[in-house]
């Protein structure tokens, strides 16, 4: 584990890289000690991805489909070269079902388990040891391939953003819920780099406060104009005419655009139907699960009560207190104005339109 000193967030380690070759290790920025500390955690192995996922060591839905992969790998190289490969697929696929078991709702973490699994499968013929080579050679290139398509919907989406205009966002989804630039953020992010001018509130996002951790922390280090509010103050600030548009990330978004985030955003949703303020969501397309006809049968992930009865070590409410902890909850498609993704813009955001868009 190292330590860097925080006082320099433009310089900060990379959410999530490999370093070496077969033989070598993952790093992760520990999300858990942000803003205060900058930590980088050294993973060898599924079980070690699996507790950070779980721990949200790492989280965001791209990043955990990342480390999902090269837990597969990390998994894959356990097995001898001299096995057949048919062992090879089994400890993949073994491991595959642990790692689901980690975080539920973000389907990005079941894709890239099931892409990792499919190269297994599909180029058992070259035997172990080349196989565990191509699996961390895919590992890779999903990780740099999330980064081209946060590029990508950045420069789709940057045009939702006003010249002297106001940005809400909630939760975090930026260059730190994925390989680099972020979803939601990458459209600030563009924006800024073509000089408009304009201002984001950033939202706390309770109970774990990522808004305030981390999307203010990264702002502020990418030199972007950011004012954090507390989650009570979003109806405030659009009834005073600060905002024109919200961007949001997404964890799973089903076939007819029903999306699920972090929980709030459904309210935030609401808030900007009743001030017209559109709601921009924003992911790869690699969040889509055109297996679920809508948001209801999207799986809504439980936290433990010590999220909600204390912050950072110290207790906030009375003990014994019952506690209701979801971390996700659904937006409905109405209430969206677009979903951007590296492919482009979905509005309006229909059944239609989605399959349309993600299977082209």
């Amino acid at each position: 584990m190292n330590t860097e000193n925080p006082k320099s967030p433009r310089h900060r380690p990379p959410t999530i890289h490999w370093v070496g070759g077969v033989s070598g290790h993952l790093e992760i920025l520990d999300q858990r000690k942000l803003p205060t500390e900058v930590v980088v955690l050294k993973l060898t192995t599924t079980e070690e991805v699996w507790q950070a996922i779980r721990t949200l060591a790492i989280r965001g839905a791209p990043a955990i489909g990342i480390a999902a992969a090269y837990g597969i790998f990390l998994a894959a190289r356990t097995v001898s070269p001299a096995s057949q490969s048919a062992a090879l697929i089994d400890v993949i696929q073994t491991s595959g079902a642990y790692i689901l078991t980690s975080r539920p709702t973000a389907v990005n973490l079941e894709w890239s388990i099931d892409q990792m699994t499919r190269i297994a499968i599909t180029e058992r013929g070259i035997g172990v040891r080349q196989l565990v080579k191509r699996l961390l050679s895919e590992a890779n290139a999903i990780c740099t391939e999330d980064a081209e398509k946060c590029l990508a919907i950045g420069k789709h989406g940057q045009h939702f953003i006003p010249e002297d205009g106001g940005v809400l966002t909630h939760c975090n989804a930026g260059g730190l819920a994925t390989s680099d630039h972020g979803t939601a953020l990458a459209l600030v992010y563009e924006a800024h780099r073509r000089g408009r001018k304009f201002q984001v509130f950033a939202d706390e996002t309770r109970p774990l406060l990522q808004g305030a951790r981390l999307t203010a922390w990264e702002l502020q280090a990418a030199g972007v104009d950011v004012t954090l509010i507390c989650d009570s103050m979003a109806a405030l600030v659009m009834q005073q005419k600060k905002i024109d548009v919200i961007l949001v990330g997404a964890d799973r978004i089903a076939a007819n655009g029903d999306s699920a985030n972090k929980i709030g955003t459904y309210g935030v949703a609401q808030l900007a139907h009743i001030h017209k303020i559109p709601l921009i969501v924003v992911a790869p397309c690699s969040t889509f699960d055109l297996t679920l006809p809508t948001g209801e049968q999207i799986p809504i992930e439980q936290r433990p009560a010590e999220e909600v009865t204390s912050l950072f070590g110290t207790r906030t409410a009375p003990p014994d207190i019952k506690v209701y902890n979801p971390a996700f909850d659904v937006t409905p498609h109405k209430l969206i104005h677009a979903i951007v993704t590296e492919r482009g813009v979905i509005s309006p955001v229909t059944s239609e339109n989605v399959r349309t868009h993600v299977d082209q």
